[in-house]
């Protein structure tokens, strides 16, 4: 792709005074989202719903708390951020270096920009009932249980029974990948990476909910810290969905079961799915607007 230059837009310059009430109000809560998890993370104790927002998605708490303003931003007598990587300084100013940024990540950018308009184009699903978590376990042993702590709530015959009562219908590759061998036969899709963008529907709380968290990281510092935080919480409410409508016991964690294996379950499954969907809908055109201010520099996030 084309390098932006300077140039290519004015930038908003801030003055110490505005910008560091923005940066410590953001680090305040990043901390208090993350609280809990790093004071067990001293303890070493585990959490196996609250892990999975850091372990499996790779950013860590202090990430989280690093602010962020995006491109065409200058910030005035910034030492703290002139030494992180992708900024550059002149004088006392300091902002995102774009060009040294999209030289880098550039092909990142237009990846997640494609897979994003293009999952925003399609008609959500809400078919699946969060049984990719119980073909995880299909016919596994107590010692391969993906979660080990957290018992399955019917146990393991129950749950293979209720895999082979449905139809498994997941689109989503890094879901089906950790399938069982006895379960993947039994989607209906066989999603692989190479199709990633022809597979993804906004109505699933992975690809359409808790990705977007991935991907937002994934293109920090480039894009605002407000935006990642909104896509961060909103990834833990669907990771608390993911869970409690999961095979696996979940009161120990201060959550109730859904039991999707009845129709009541169901229905409040597909119920909070929706809500979830209805919120990601715009941090999705939020990140797809913050893909194309990197790309063209023609507009902010």
């Amino acid at each position: 792709m084309d390098a932006v230059t300077a140039e290519d837009r004015a930038a908003v310059v801030l003055e110490r005074e505005q910008w560091l009430p923005r940066a410590e109000a953001h680090q305040r809560r990043a901390e208090a989202a993350t609280r809990e998890h790093r004071a067990r993370r001293a303890r070493g104790q585990k959490h196996p719903l609250e892990d999975f927002l850091f372990e499996y998605y790779g950013f860590h708490p202090g990430h989280l708390a690093r602010w962020h303003p995006g491109p065409h931003v200058v910030l005035r007598d910034a030492p703290e951020h002139a030494g992180w990587r992708h900024y550059t300084t002149a004088g006392v100013d300091t902002s995102l270096d774009l060009p040294g940024y999209l030289a880098a990540r550039g092909r990142t950018v237009e990846f997640v920009r494609d897979l994003l308009v293009r999952t925003d184009s399609r008609d959500a699903q809400f078919g699946c009932f969060g049984l990719h978590e119980w073909a995880m376990v299909y016919r596994s042993t107590p010692d391969n249980v993906r979660h080990q702590g957290l018992p399955l709530r019917l146990g393991h015959a129950g749950t293979d029974a209720v895999v082979e009562a449905h139809e498994i219908r997941c689109s989503h590759y890094d879901a089906f990948r950790f399938f069982t061998p006895d379960a993947r036969p039994r989607n209906l899709l066989a999603p692989d990476r190479d199709g990633q963008r022809d597979n993804e529907q906004p109505g699933c709380l992975h690809a359409g909910a808790m990705d977007l968290y991935r991907w937002s990281f994934k293109l920090a510092p480039g894009i605002p810290s407000d935006l990642l935080m909104d896509c961060f919480d909103l990834a833990r409410e669907a990771r608390i969905l993911d869970m409690r409508s999961s095979p696996y016991e979940v009161s120990s964690l201060g959550h109730t079961n859904l039991a999707i294996e009845t129709p009541a379950g169901k229905a409040e499954h597909v119920r909070r799915q929706r809500a979830i969907a209805d919120r990601a809908g715009p941090l999705r055109r939020r990140l797809i607007a913050a893909c194309e201010a990197l790309i063209t520099g023609s507009g902010a996030a």
